[in-house]
């Protein structure tokens, strides 16, 4: 089923312009070319693709691209076909460039997974895999709130009108009786839509009384004397939910399964080396956003950001199910119909083969 009009309309502005928005997110930036991401002597090229193009955020939360485009994962994985990667700052964007053949596979939220997958019908993408879970926060000036109560009344931000930390505190909203329109965002509390990259200068200018946001846009905030009222993980059974999820074109899957299969290898290895080493992966993911934007974060930011997520080859599903409920409760999204969004058939043949549990697509998988 189609998304909320006013998602569609934000839908279709950046699908006018599929070449401007590749441009603004930093579209065919280049990985780090260190001695881990070159290719092997001898390498071959898998399904003969000249290259694999893939897609993720510059958030800490895509922790398992940052790490695996750093030390090489992907690369070596892929052999001597050539890992093309390419950043983005929002959702939608990313999802205009899997429909528009511009990238193949993809890091991205559940929000934005869902409402690709429904607006296309279920024809143009599939989850292939989990990445990450955790690492979002309500944090807020303590002059002006000092309890969760207190949020009635202020104005806090959230990344994007209908995206998965929006839809969060939507639903969060509403569980405390409170009622805003989530079209504007008027109501018992100011929901102000405000990119990552500008909430804290908007913080700073007393804009914004607080943010529910993710990784590291948190933390920087905190630097600013920001405090965390809320984890989003205490919300959640286990303390766990999906924030990051695999995307991949279904035509790429179909034509290219070695390749996507060899991606997926690479995922499951970065995680495993991102458990093992926190300390070293922390100082990769850094590296590679310093390569991707020009700046490292700093150790005050970048510290307490790692350390409240979770890298997981889990895709969590069930936990997409509860947010696409919680996105159709806020009014943003009819009821849509995920069967099929999952295909983990590679990710559990990987897993498998790598003598670790496999994972459940909790009934959304292909028939």
């Amino acid at each position: 089923m189609p998304a909320h009009p006013a998602l569609r309309r934000s839908l279709a502005v950046i699908a006018t312009l599929p070449l401007l928005a590749l441009a603004a997110c930093g579209y065919g930036s280049q990985a780090k070319d260190n001695d881990t991401a070159k290719v092997a002597a001898g390498a071959k090229k898998i399904d003969g693709l000249d290259s694999v193009r893939i897609g993720y955020f510059g958030n800490l939360t895509h922790g398992t691209a940052l790490v695996g485009m750093q030390k090489g994962f992907f690369q070596k994985a892929l052999g001597a076909t050539e890992v093309k990667p390419a950043t983005f700052n929002a959702g939608p964007s990313e999802i205009e460039a899997i429909n528009s053949d511009s990238i193949d596979i993809g890091w991205i939220g559940p929000s934005p997974a869902i409402n690709g997958y429904t607006a296309s019908q279920g024809k143009n993408l599939k989850i292939i895999g989990g990445s990450a879970s955790g690492g979002v926060k309500l944090v807020v000036n303590p002059d002006k709130i000092k309890s969760l109560k207190d949020v009635k009344g202020k104005k806090i931000a959230t990344p994007q009108l209908g995206n998965t930390q929006d839809v969060a505190f939507l639903n969060w909203i509403a569980e405390q009786g409170w009622k805003v329109d989530a079209d504007s965002g008027k109501g018992d509390v100011s929901v102000v839509r405000t990119e990552n990259s500008v909430v804290p200068d908007a913080y700073k200018s007393d804009s914004i009384d607080g943010a529910w946001v993710p990784e590291p846009t948190a933390s920087k905030l905190v630097a600013e004397g920001a405090k965390v009222l809320l984890d989003e993980a205490d919300l959640w059974p286990d303390k766990k939910f999906v924030i990051t999820n695999i995307i991949v074109r279904q035509d790429f899957l179909e034509k290219h399964p070695k390749a996507v299969e060899a991606v997926l290898k690479a995922s499951v290895e970065a995680n495993k080396w991102i458990n093992a080493n926190p300390d070293q992966a922390k100082a990769a993911a850094n590296a590679q956003l310093e390569f991707d934007s020009g700046k490292a974060l700093p150790a005050k930011v970048l510290d307490p950001a790692w350390k409240s997520i979770q890298f997981t080859n889990d895709p969590l599903a069930s936990t997409l199910s509860t947010e696409a409920e919680h996105a159709v409760k806020a009014g943003l999204l009819k009821k849509p119909d995920l069967k099929g969004i999952y295909d983990l058939t590679l990710l559990n043949k990987v897993l498998k083969a790598e003598g670790e549990s496999t994972v459940d697509d909790a009934g959304l998988g292909a028939s």
